[in-house]
């Protein structure tokens, strides 16, 4: 996403859930713990928002995304959200159902990690959501549940048709999409959807370690890594070489390689300034 700003300003509060940056540390949590963090037309936008802020701001390397109370998130608010799209016409449903995928997309495309600390039930768009990450932190409560087709949808929502064979591969996206069973921490981390199974309550400190370390290290290359990661899934692999050869120029012409060979030469660690 391009750094350059036009004439709005950088919005001072968000209404639909809280956030808290911490030298390099974004933390993005979802608040409505009565409810298990369920989203409203509201929280989807402030989301989509928030991330092309935060990608337009420099000081921020890393973000952890969390779910206040029992759990990460249940999904779109039955009454606020399913209810309400019954009576929309296919244009606002349309704007509606691009709306979520431009969360996703954000997701993906901001320049630095996203790491979903897990906890309790991530469901539905919840479960989408965690999938879209990074990192996926999760303690043994977590359960993920891709819920569309129990109520009637298509399971391939907000991408997870394209994430979810990506990340656990064909023959378990299958089933998890058309089924909308939940999959509890051990079999998750089995199929690979988790990327760090913690102790119990631990998932929220894991993930902010982690990100420590992400907003610590080469913020430039994680950028362009992530970026690589995204872009080359749909590649023959002579464009994705291509594309390695030109992105790995450009870094070399950086001042982090250069630090790094400085600091390799006089036995000291590097100190990596993103550039």
């Amino acid at each position: 996403m391009s750094p350059f700003t036009g004439s709005a300003s950088r919005t001072p509060e968000w209404r639909h859930l809280l956030l808290a940056v911490d030298d390099g540390v974004a933390t993005v949590t979802l608040a409505r713990p009565d409810r298990l963090n369920a989203l409203t037309f509201g929280a989807y936008a402030d989301l989509r928002d928030l991330l092309a802020e935060l990608s337009r701001d420099k000081s921020v390397r890393a973000l952890v995304l969390g779910g206040e109370g029992r759990g990460f998130c249940s999904g779109g608010d039955v009454d606020e959200i399913i209810g309400a799209t019954l009576a929309m016409d296919t244009a606002q449903l349309l704007d509606f159902n691009r709306m979520t995928g431009q969360v996703v997309r954000a997701i993906r495309e901001c320049p630095f990690p996203v790491i979903a600390a897990v906890h309790g039930v991530a469901a539905g768009a919840g479960a989408v959501l965690a999938l879209a990450a990074d990192f996926r932190v999760a303690d043994p409560s977590a359960r993920f549940s891709f819920l569309f087709t129990r109520v009637g949808l298509s399971g391939g929502d907000m991408g997870a048709a394209y994430l979810l064979p990506r990340v656990v591969g064909l023959g378990h996206a299958t089933r998890l999409l058309m089924l909308g069973d939940a999959v509890r921490a051990p079999e998750a981390e089995r199929i690979g959807l988790i990327s760090e199974l913690t102790d119990e309550g631990k998932a929220a400190e894991a993930a902010r370690t982690l990100a420590r370390r992400l907003a610590d290290g080469p913020a430039l290359a994680y950028a362009q890594t992530k970026a690589l990661l995204t872009s080359e899934l749909d590649m023959p692999l002579a464009a994705s070489v291509e594309l390695d050869a030109a992105t790995q120029a450009l870094l070399m012409n950086g001042e982090d390689y250069a630090e790094f060979h400085a600091a390799f030469t006089e036995k000291r660690p590097p100190k990596w300034q993103g550039r």
